[in-house]
């Protein structure tokens, strides 16, 4: 996952810490500028030249910023004369300009972000009650609102007004890269949010982000039914992240693989429902029985409290502080429409349209029943992590963590061995040198993610867990996913015709990337998979795993619809709602194929918790990434890497045209898993 900030935005998609956030009250917005005022500023500029259509927009753009509080109508008007440019020589000069300046502010921002960040983030020895204070703090709060008092923004909300998705679209496959800089300049300015609401979204996001850093499974603690312990006393693992991945390990355990499955299925239920002790969250001390939930030190049975819905106050604490930015978003007045319209660049009722479409296909059954027969069991609820189509699930974990931790005892060897990695990949040794001097590794106390630079002269960094004993084949799969987000970021923000395009179009286009490394991480290890079918294997995996990410990301969406039509809602009827939406989908979707009804695994996962409506990311992510690997098939891998992802923020749909000449779609995928069922089956 990326955890790549422009911190001049607010980071809108966190949540607090257990205890609800105190909503303060915020000014009523003051009026701004009338139908006869923009009219009047659109002549005044008229009169200087033949410039009145083109300042238009800029001037409605503009006005639709100003308050009362920033001058009058006639200060608005003369604002305006004075400050278009018509000349576009002039323009195109201010705008490079305008691009160091923002390039600059955003760096350093984000530089000093991650500085303040360290001590929570990384394994860099314990957290001290001063390190979240400093992690919450947001340097670049004030900035947007100081560029409004300085009348920067206006100058260019003016000059570069903002384009919707809708026309980017329209227009924007005949634009010229120049023409796109210029559009992503009108996005800075979109909307104005008081410093205050900007400060209070980041002091949420850094203590979600410690909060789901340190929800840690201690797996040597469980117990069966039998009081046995079936998983290593040091074995530590972060919910949801490193439990869904231990399900997936243990397809290889033709032993105790399937016991060890369900008890961790329990553990997740147990989180979902909010039933798990508290006292075992992040704790080696007592044992725990998640069968029966009983709690025992040193042998002893002992009564402990449940965790008590605070899974689902942090989500409402979300909600609380989206609502307060709902009435600064005029044109995006939910965060639903924020997170699809605006962030996703793709409306909500299509992505869901979308989603449905795939999860309703016939192919669903056929690949479950091949399931079925390699198992050689009926499917179980967590199936649908079922990983047997990847060439590791044939190789035991313990073998690869013998691997992966000669190769890599600590950040460094990683680090130093990210230029080899890139060669194999086939990038040259010029290219290769570059992006891996422009990547640190650092050490994690989460799961790990891939944070970019904001600047040219700074690195991006690639974050992953390593214990002492060296970095295991978990951290391992996840380094290289997170290396593929830094490959982008590097490439996006450093070969890309401006630094107003600098990036993708959304998420899901830096996740495709992702899961493009990820792909490959056996072959960075040297191991070749030769089964001749591995092409119908792959195709089967992702499909597999598109089915997973959309019913989950169904719920999260779903989720947030209820919390809409139930503002006044409290964390016990938030995880009633959820519990029961999990349920729903899963009947809907799931339960015709497995065969069981009302599970509620589709709540699991934290980034409903901690990174609100971005799991959609993913699978719009699994799309691109099924039709970037075909495209690879008939295509060099490195320079169309180089090639693509340097095409920059554009729209996904004009994005998707410019890379592989077709739209985004569920037709590709589909129609090769018809290929590969028949193959397999």
């Amino acid at each position: 996952m990326t955890r790549n900030y422009i911190f001049i935005f607010a980071c809108f998609v966190m949540i607090s810490a257990c205890q609800p956030t105190e909503k303060k009250p915020v000014a009523p917005i003051p009026a701004g500028i009338s139908e006869a005022t923009i009219s009047s500023a659109v002549k005044a500029i008229g009169e200087q030249g033949p410039a009145a259509e083109m300042a238009e927009k800029g001037v409605r753009h503009a006005a639709s910023l100003w308050r009362d509080t920033d001058g009058t109508p006639e200060e608005f008007i003369r604002f305006c004369s004075e400050n278009f440019i018509a000349d576009q020589v002039q323009k195109e000069a201010s705008f490079k300009r305008f691009s160091e300046y923002l390039e600059s502010l955003y760096g350093h921002f984000n530089k000093l972000t991650l500085d303040l960040q360290e001590n929570v983030q990384l394994q860099k020895g314990e957290v001290l009650p001063i390190d979240p204070l400093f992690a919450a703090y947001n340097p670049g709060a004030h900035l947007m609102n100081d560029f409004f008092d300085n009348k920067i923004a206006f100058i260019v909300a003016l000059n570069f007004p903002y384009y919707s998705t809708e026309d980017k679209n329209i227009s924007g496959a005949n634009w010229t890269p120049l023409q796109w800089g210029y559009a992503r300049m009108g996005d800075v300015f979109s909307s104005r949010v008081p410093s205050e609401l900007v400060q209070l979204s980041s002091k949420v996001s850094a203590e979600a982000d410690a909060y789901i850093a340190d929800y840690n499974i201690y797996m040597g603690n469980l117990l069966n039914d039998d009081n046995q312990k079936l998983f290593p006393e040091n074995m530590v693992l972060l919910g949801h992240w490193n439990l869904r991945d231990e399900i997936k390990a243990n397809y290889a355990n033709k032993e105790t693989g399937f016991e060890k499955q369900g008890l961790i299925y329990k553990v997740m239920q147990r989180i979902v429902d909010q039933s798990i002790p508290k006292v075992v969250i992040n704790s080696g001390k007592p044992d725990w029985n998640p069968i029966t939930n009983e709690v025992f030190v040193s042998g002893t049975k002992t009564e402990s409290a449940a965790e008590t819905d605070g899974r689902y106050q942090q989500i409402l604490n979300t909600f609380h502080v989206y609502q307060e930015l709902d009435q600064y978003n005029p044109e995006m007045n939910t965060a639903i429409q924020r997170a699809f319209s605006s962030g996703m660049q793709i409306p909500q009722p299509e992505v869901q349209k979308l989603f449905n479409e795939f999860l309703s296909s016939p192919q669903i059954q056929e690949v479950a029943a091949i399931i079925q027969k390699r198992l050689g069991r009926d499917l179980a609820p967590w199936d649908i992590w079922y990983d047997g189509f990847k060439a590791r699930s044939s190789i035991s974990e313990e073998s690869l963590n013998v691997i992966t931790q000669k190769k890599y005892p600590n950040a460094k060897a990683l680090e130093d061995d990210l230029g080899n990695l890139l060669l194999k990949l086939g990038f040259t040794k010029e290219k290769a040198a570059f992006i891996a001097s422009r990547v640190s590794v650092d050490p994690a106390r989460g799961s790990g993610h891939a944070w970019g630079a904001q600047m040219k002269s700074e690195k991006a960094h690639l974050r992953t867990r390593i214990p002492a004993t060296g970095m295991n084949y978990k951290g391992y799969n996840i380094a290289i996913h997170e290396f593929g987000h830094n490959v982008e970021q590097t490439v996006s923000l450093n070969d890309v015709p401006n630094y107003m395009i600098n990036g993708v179009p959304n998420t899901a286009f830096t996740e495709a990337l992702a899961f493009v490394f990820q792909e490959r991480d056996l072959f960075l290890l040297n191991m070749k998979d030769n089964n001749p079918e591995k092409d119908y294997l792959k195709t089967l995996d992702i499909f597999w795993s598109l089915y997973e990410i959309m019913g989950v990301s169904m719920v999260d969406m779903k989720m947030w619809q209820w919390l809409y039509d139930h503002p006044e809602s409290s964390a016990a009827d938030l995880r009633d709602a959820v519990l029961q939406i999990s349920q729903d989908v899963w009947n809907t979707y799931f339960a015709p194929v497995f065969g069981i009804k009302d599970q509620t695994i589709l709540g699991v996962y934290s980034h409903m918790v901690n990174s609100p409506m971005y799991l959609p990311n993913y699978a719009f992510g699994h799309l691109i990434h099924f039709q970037l690997e075909e495209h690879f098939k008939t295509h060099e891998f490195a320079p169309e890497v180089l090639r693509i992802f340097a095409l920059g923020q554009l729209t996904p749909s004009v994005w998707m045209d410019k890379a592989v000449g077709e739209p985004l779609s569920n037709e590709a995928i589909l129609k090769a898993a018809e290929v590969a069922i028949e193959k397999l089956k």
